[in-house]
């Protein structure tokens, strides 16, 4: 079996300005995911652990753990409870890595379902280490980014919802993800920063598209969702978050002016 993929790599050329990843069938009949990545690719299974393998019988190392905390707690119930040694969470975070690249990739293939789904199971792993390591560095290391993924786990979720023309649901899952990011800033006791997150930022501009979008389709009257804008306008203002105001006061003045 040749191991040189210089052959390989010569016929899929790197690109920096785009990212270039792709399904192939495999040896074995199944789809895999293929990143190109400029010293090389990396190749990742749909499903189950992103490189195939199955840590002490399990999908991942998540499910052993979690195994253990849910044993521990349930043998011992007056002791100490279960902790996430450093080693355990060195190799949650490698394995965390793993999982970033393959829901990026499905992300960029529009793979939206499967992208939904390793967002959900890596949101679980941020709550799980927060909740069970004994470091509260390496539970910063992990939790630091959950606005990110929660932006993406968003936008799989109502992407699709979307581009089928149903946008209750869509706005649902959109203002979830806000508060969810909200809520994230207030634990921390940073509530004042949260209008300065890119990701919470993100997602309210895109609430506001599809409000929009919602209502030249027909879904809506423009007087409903002009209403809508300036509730949280007034919400904004009366909670002094003075950036998010301005921005709604923008999104008021486009929507008027382009309303028919």
């Amino acid at each position: 079996m040749a191991q040189d993929i210089s052959n390989l790599l010569a016929e899929w050329e790197y690109d920096p300005d785009q990212v270039l990843v792709r399904i192939i069938t495999g040896d074995d009949g199944r789809e895999k995911i293929q990143l190109r990545l400029d010293m090389g690719l990396v190749q990742m299974e749909i499903s189950g652990r992103p490189d195939g393998t199955r840590p002490e019988g399990r999908e991942s190392w998540l499910e052993v753990f979690t195994e253990r905390q849910q044993a521990h707690e349930a043998t011992h119930p007056d002791a100490a409870p279960f902790q996430l040694t450093d080693e355990d969470c060195t190799r949650l975070w490698r394995e965390a890595i793993q999982y970033y690249h393959r829901y990026f990739s499905l992300w960029q293939l529009k793979r939206y379902e499967p992208c939904a789904r390793d967002t959900d199971r890596t949101l679980r792993l941020l709550s799980f280490v927060r909740a069970y390591a004994r470091d509260d560095r390496a539970k910063l290391q992990f939790d630091q980014w959950r606005p990110y993924v929660t932006v993406v786990h968003t936008r799989a979720i109502a992407t699709p919802l979307v581009e089928t023309g149903r946008f209750g649901e869509a706005l649902a899952s959109i203002e979830a993800g806000i508060d969810a990011i909200r809520d994230f800033f207030d634990e921390y006791g940073r509530s004042e920063n949260a209008d300065e997150s890119a990701e919470l930022m993100s997602l309210e501009k895109w609430r506001e598209e599809v409000l929009l979008e919602e209502s030249r389709a027909g879904h809506a009257r423009p007087e409903s969702v002009l209403d809508v804008l300036r509730r949280r306008l007034q919400e904004a203002v009366a909670a002094e978050r003075f950036e998010e105001a301005a921005r709604l006061r923008d999104e008021i003045r486009r929507f008027s002016e382009s309303a028919p």
